[in-house]
């Protein structure tokens, strides 16, 4: 997915709060393309597996009740300079400090309820994109 593709994942929040088709819009009015996309619910080991890097952090167990507490939306978002593009759109993972017309801006609760995740590099795009789809899922 190397530079023009990220990952994404709305979370139990934004769909508990009736904000998926209104994050997706934003998503696509921002010119990213949709090149794959699920509904899916996470299992505690998936959550525990995705997570791992912040098993050691003090909220990671709040972390993986949370994001296996209802639905999520996984996709892969297509468009020039993806990461980077996708991690402006999204805003600051607090709420307070995200600017103004981001995702978080609008649709986040909290920092640990912030409404959606996006990759931080080209590198875990890809790990987190393969871990949600597999190669004949993504077109």
């Amino acid at each position: 997915m190397s530079g023009n593709r990220t990952f994404t994942m709305l979370k139990p929040d934004a769909i508990e709060n009736g904000h998926m088709g209104k994050i997706i819009d934003m998503i696509i009015q921002a010119g990213f393309s949709i090149k794959a996309m699920k509904f899916t619910r996470l299992t505690e080991e998936q959550a525990k597996k995705f997570y791992e890097v912040h098993a050691e952090r003090p909220f990671y167990g709040e972390l993986v009740e949370y994001m296996t507490s209802g639905p999520i939306v996984a996709a892969i978002l297509e468009k020039d300079n993806a990461v980077a593009d996708f991690r402006a759109l999204i805003g600051a993972t607090d709420p307070a400090e995200a600017a103004e017309g981001t995702i978080r801006k609008y649709y986040a609760e909290s920092k640990g309820r912030n409404a959606v995740h996006g990759s931080d590099s080209d590198e875990n795009a890809a790990i987190e994109g393969k871990f949600h789809f597999n190669d004949s899922e993504i077109f």
